[in-house]
């Protein structure tokens, strides 16, 4: 039976990205969690339909059980529709769309770039990067006045400039990398990819950029992620020029979308709450525990997907080999049989003894391989923020990403 939207005689549509324009539907999903936690979803574009996991159990079980729910994009990849029926020329399947052992190969390949000490010494840049552009929206609002936009001014450029970094290239490259990364990701937007022809263009852009630094760090290499996939492909493992570039892709889009929309709904959540920005402001030593409820508040990764390798029972639903299952992040970050309180945004949440955890990062073998980085840059832009703006609030509704996949903030009013 085809569960309808509460209030309508439409059927629930979770992959409609029309459905996410107003923002993250949660009354859909509390009505899901309560009365069909694992929802069968037709597809009325032609796809087959998959399960949708709401609840923070099952998407935890999903997400730790590989052999039972693969990522692989041989079986179908990482999102709702199919990759293999899909393939991008040139493109191979990087980690996100890999199974254990091979994605924790793929791993290791970059996870010197996240390692504490190297968290370290980035915080001084992170720092820097945040005064500069504070300073520079000051000198903006002084020239032009009005309310100036929050995303352009500094949560995209503070995420990209950070990437670059990553990447050791020069921050002027920022513009470029959030706009392919933009062109990746919104595929349902029509502001973000215009056309079948433009992404073309966006990835033959990235491809030859991607290749520009291949060939710089063959030649010389440093300790940024390029340069340790390059070693690891002069090393003889498995990393092809194509598999590269998929992996340089996922890492533009992964150094991007998570922290800025993260920076941009937290500004939000800070100003519809003001009681807990003046706590923040009054006990900086919560700023590490904000950061993380925003990342559960926001879930700024709306899905993944899974296919079923075998018949499995979930939620006390059958679900058959083949099946797709799609997790939901922002339902199981508001599940109410895990989190207290859930519909109240708690800066101190994750400070309590025993406190869940959060899936905005996702969990299990995918977890978000940059979650301290996203973590110290929340906790860095606020500290900054709260110093240099203290009266920084919205001035106006944000203008959202049409997406199923991201929960994206493109624009953001805001005065000072």
């Amino acid at each position: 039976m085809t569960a309808q939207a509460h209030g309508s005689l439409k059927p629930i549509d979770l992959k409609d990205p029309d459905l996410y324009v107003p923002g993250v539907p949660h009354e859909t999903f509390t009505w899901l969690r309560a009365n069909q936690p694992v929802y069968w979803n037709p597809e009325t574009d032609g796809g087959a339909g998959f399960w949708a996991l709401t609840r923070h159990a099952d998407v935890v079980a999903a997400s730790t059980d590989p052999a039972t729910f693969s990522s692989a994009r041989e079986s179908g990849g990482h999102r709702i529709f199919n990759e293999n029926e899909f393939p991008a020329q040139d493109i191979e399947a990087s980690m996100i769309s890999m199974d254990p052992p091979r994605h924790v190969d793929y791993r290791r390949m970059v996870m010197g770039g996240f390692t504490p000490p190297r968290l370290r010494d980035m915080e001084a840049g992170i720092r820097a990067r945040a005064v500069n552009l504070i300073g520079a929206m000051i000198a903006r609002k002084a020239r032009e006045g009005g309310p100036i936009d929050f995303v352009s001014g500094f949560s995209a450029p503070y995420a990209i400039q950070t990437l670059a970094e990553l990447f050791g290239v020069s921050e002027a490259d920022g513009d470029k990398l959030f706009e392919w990364s933009n062109a990746v990701v919104g595929e349902d937007d029509p502001e973000c990819r215009a056309s079948p022809e433009y992404m073309q263009a966006c990835i033959q852009q990235m491809a030859g950029y991607s290749m520009g630094l291949w060939q710089l760090r063959a030649e010389s290499a440093g300790g940024d992620l390029i340069s340790m996939l390059v070693k690891a492909a002069q090393e003889g493992t498995e990393m092809s020029i194509p598999r590269y570039l998929s992996t340089f892709i996922l890492l533009v889009v992964a150094g991007n979308e998570t922290t800025r929309n993260s920076i941009s709904g937290g500004l939000i959540a800070l100003d519809e709450n003001p009681e807990q920005r003046e706590r923040a402001v009054a006990d900086p030593s919560l700023l590490p525990h904000m950061a993380q409820e925003i990342v559960r508040w926001v879930s700024p990764v709306l899905h993944m997907r899974r296919t079923a390798m075998r018949d499995v029972e979930i939620g006390g639903q059958l679900i058959r080999q083949g099946d797709k299952v799609v997790m939901w992040y922002p339902s199981a970050n508001r599940d109410e049989a895990v989190f207290d309180e859930p519909f109240r945004f708690d800066i101190g949440r994750t400070a309590k003894p025993g406190a869940p955890k959060h899936l905005g990062f996702g969990f299990g073998e995918h977890v978000c391989l940059g979650q301290r980085l996203a973590e110290l840059q929340l906790r860095v832009a606020y500290e900054e923020l709260f110093a240099r703006l203290p009266n920084l609030k919205p001035a106006g509704p944000p203008r959202r990403l049409r997406s199923n996949f991201i929960n994206g903030i493109k624009e953001l009013p805001v005065t000072f």
